[in-house]
């Protein structure tokens, strides 16, 4: 039986590729992946070949559609703030705080922990079939993968409550007026682009880029920020909303919330 694993990776010309690939789940994130991410970082902090980095999704349907729902079952809120949330944030915060230039390249659904996880980098460049989304409020949860501190220092505090509160999905052009993506290309030359531009970033000065990257990131993310949305992220588990939000998605309905 042949074993599929859930990210592969290549290096080409300095650009190392993480591709997450489980297309067919829409290559949502589950806590053995997060591992993978941050070892994968370790190994790209310690690789001088590697002088950019790009993560995108297998497939053409989806970067990636965020955390595994099936792994949020039955966890208690101790469990979801522990091993879902802040497992996010320190692997998330590994990808953030690599000296080396990170993009994403969304080629598809960026929902959830997918969105989040484009966050982190330092470049989103979008298909112009790529779709963006905090959607997490549709289970009757919060982002728990530090959306709710990083989110609106991108897109500002307004866009980002609109994009938190409703659960909207953006097209790539909506997600790029509001600044959520560098570039938006078509995607019969998105990859093309994209390998183009991680190129460049490559043969660019490889500690100027990491001091720029340093000093911008620093005054992004605030760590207690971080652990005051795990905290809420691990409290909504208690509720009857989420109960129910996590219900209807697996029954295939609209979740009907009581505010409890």
């Amino acid at each position: 039986m042949t074993v599929v694993e859930p990210i592969i990776t290549k290096l080409e010309n300095s650009v190392y590729w993480i591709i997450l690939n489980r297309p067919d789940k829409l290559n949502s994130i589950n806590p053995e992946m997060l591992d993978m991410l941050e070892s994968m970082i370790d190994k790209i902090e310690g690789d001088s070949e590697i002088r950019c980095v790009v993560i995108t999704g297998a497939g053409d349907r989806a970067f990636s559609a965020g955390a595994d729902v099936s792994v949020l079952r039955n966890l208690s809120p101790e469990e979801a703030e522990k091993i879902i949330s802040r497992k996010g944030h320190n692997t998330f915060l590994r990808i953030m705080n690599s000296n080396k230039p990170i993009i994403a390249a969304v080629n598809g659904l960026a929902l959830g922990g997918g969105c989040e996880l484009s966050l982190v980098c330092d470049f989103r460049i979008a298909s112009d079939k790529a779709r963006f989304g905090q959607t997490e409020v549709n289970l009757g949860l919060i982002p728990g993968w530090g959306a709710t501190s990083i989110l609106p220092k991108i897109v500002g505090p307004s866009n980002a409550k609109w994009m938190m509160m409703t659960g909207c999905i953006l097209s790539a052009e909506e997600a790029l007026k509001i600044g959520l993506v560098n570039r938006v290309i078509q995607s019969d030359f998105f990859s093309e682009e994209v390998k183009k531009f991680a190129e460049s970033l490559a043969k660019g000065p490889t500690v100027a880029l990491a001091e720029i990257k340093r000093l911008i990131n620093s005054r992004i993310v605030n760590v207690s920020d971080l652990a005051s949305e795990a905290k809420s992220f691990g409290r909504i588990f208690e509720t009857e909303d989420f109960r129910e939000g996590l219900s209807a998605f697996f029954e295939k309905r609209k979740p009907c919330f009581k505010g409890s």
